[in-house]
C-alpha cells in the first residue's frame, strides 16, 4: 500500500515561496491505479517526484508498505528506485547507444544479472509493448511513440512493487494510447501493485480505478471538466 501524508514541497519564487504540493493525503491500495490530472505546473511531476524518493518532501511522509521512503539515504533511495518502484518518465531517458532490448534490459544489468539473462524478461517486456520487432534498433531509429514504449517495458521488466508513470501516452496515438493504458491497468491488478500515473490523456479515466486532481498543489477527488477538451 502507498500512503501520502500531508506532503509538503514549496520552492522560492522571487520574493514569494510558492507551494507545489501543499498538503496532499492520498493511500492508493494494492492493485489501484490512481489518474492525476491537473493543469501544467499544478505539482503533479514534483509529487511524482517526491513518492518516487527523487525530492524530499518539506513536510509529511511518503509510507509504501509501512516504509517512510521520504525519509531514505541516497544509498537506500537509489536501492527503492532500481528494485521497488517502475517509473516511466516524461523524458524517456534511454541510451543512445543501446538497442531497444538493452534499454528495457538496463535495470537488470543494473541489479546484477548477466546481459543474456536479463534480455529474456526484457524481450518479453518489448513483446507486451508490441515492440518485438524493433529490439535491435537503436532510440534514434524510433518514433517518439516507440520511444515511449520502449520506457513502459523499462520500468516494468524487474516486476516492480509500485508503478509511478508521468506521461505515459503522451506520444502515442489514441489507438496505441488506449492499449498501453489498459496494460498499466492489467499489471497493476495482477501483482497487486499500486499504481500513480501522471496524464493529460482523457481517454486515461476509462482505464484507472479512480481519477484524482491536483490544482494549485491541493489535491480533490474527481476530475475537473474544464480539464477535458470540448470534444471529449
Amino acid at each position: 500500500m502507498l500512503r501520502l501524508l500531508n506532503l509538503v514541497k514549496q520552492y522560492p519564487s522571487g520574493e514569494e515561496i510558492v507551494r507545489a504540493v501543499d498538503g496532499v493525503s492520498l493511500t492508493v491500495s494494492p492493485g489501484e491505479l490512481v489518474g492525476l490530472y491537473g493543469p501544467s505546473g499544478s505539482g503533479k511531476t514534483t509529487l511524482l517526484q517526491l513518492v518516487a524518493s527523487l525530492l524530499r518532501p518539506d513536510q509529511g511522509s511518503v509510507i509504501f508498505d509501512g516504509r517512510d521512503v521520504s525519509r531514505l539515504s541516497p544509498r537506500e533511495a537509489a536501492a527503492y528506485r532500481l528494485r521497488d518502484v517502475g517509473i516511466v518518465f516524461q523524458s524517456f531517458h534511454l541510451i543512445e547507444g543501446a538497442s531497444a532490448l538493452d534499454n528495457v534490459s538496463v535495470k537488470l544489468l543494473a541489479d546484477g544479472y548477466s546481459l543474456r539473462k536479463a534480455r529474456r524478461p526484457g524481450q518479453r517486456w518489448l513483446e507486451r509493448v508490441g515492440l518485438s520487432p524493433r529490439a535491435a534498433h537503436r532510440p534514434g531509429q524510433l518514433s517518439a511513440g516507440e520511444r515511449q514504449r520502449v520506457a513502459i517495458a523499462r520500468a516494468l521488466v524487474n516486476d516492480p512493487r509500485l508503478l509511478l508513470a508521468d506521461e505515459p501516452t503522451g506520444n502515442l496515438d489514441s489507438t496505441r494510447s488506449q492499449s498501453i493504458l489498459s496494460l498499466l491497468r492489467d499489471v497493476c491488478e495482477e501483482r497487486a501493485m499500486p499504481g500513480v500515473i501522471v496524464t493529460h490523456d482523457p481517454q486515461a479515466s476509462a482505464h484507472v480505478s479512480r481519477v484524482m486532481t491536483l490544482r494549485d498543489g491541493q489535491l480533490r477527488e474527481g476530475l475537473d471538466r474544464d480539464l477535458v477538451p470540448a470534444s471529449q
